[in-house]
């Protein structure tokens, strides 16, 4: 790839960057607007994780699509571009499954996060967990992700809903 290409691929990149930060900075001063004069949005530990988690992917997603519009179809890069992509897809999906079936033994709200290692970690909107809570989660996590017991890190979070 030439100088030229590499200067231009590396100035989009940061364009992109910038343009996600504006779209960021806008879009998150209109979630603070105020819903009925008095009460504003409250963030909660769980709302500001997930979006730092989806911004964070954003950025990679950004990252990926340049390199695979950058390189020829069939090259290295290219398919380990693509294959990266179909991997945070597939990943994401999981994690909504698990934070759906979590919520659905009844916490009011949980984040989970998968690592390229198969390591989960599992926040759950509480004061503590018990060992039936813990056991509840864990066997879902295995059901679903078929993981193991030291894999998995679950952590109570207390944030008012």
């Amino acid at each position: 790839m030439s100088n030229t290409k590499k200067i231009a691929l590396m100035s989009t990149l940061v364009l992109l960057l910038a343009v996600t930060a504006i779209f960021n900075f806008v879009l998150a001063g209109r979630g603070a607007a105020t819903v009925s004069g008095e009460a504003a949005v409250k963030a909660t530990y769980f709302t500001t994780y997930r979006a730092t988690r989806n911004s964070t992917r954003s950025e990679e997603f950004v990252q990926l699509d340049a390199i695979i519009e950058a390189n020829e179809v069939g090259s290295d890069e290219y398919n380990a571009a693509v294959a990266r992509k179909e991997q945070l897809v597939s990943v994401m999906e999981d994690e909504l499954v698990l934070e759906s079936m979590i919520k659905a033994m009844g916490f009011s709200d949980c984040a989970v996060t998968i690592t390229d290692a198969e390591n989960i970690n599992v926040f759950v909107n509480s004061d503590e967990l018990d060992y039936d809570q813990m056991s509840r989660i864990l066997y879902a996590l295995e059901i679903e992700n078929n993981v193991h017991e030291g894999n998995v890190i679950i952590m109570p979070v207390y944030a008012e809903s």
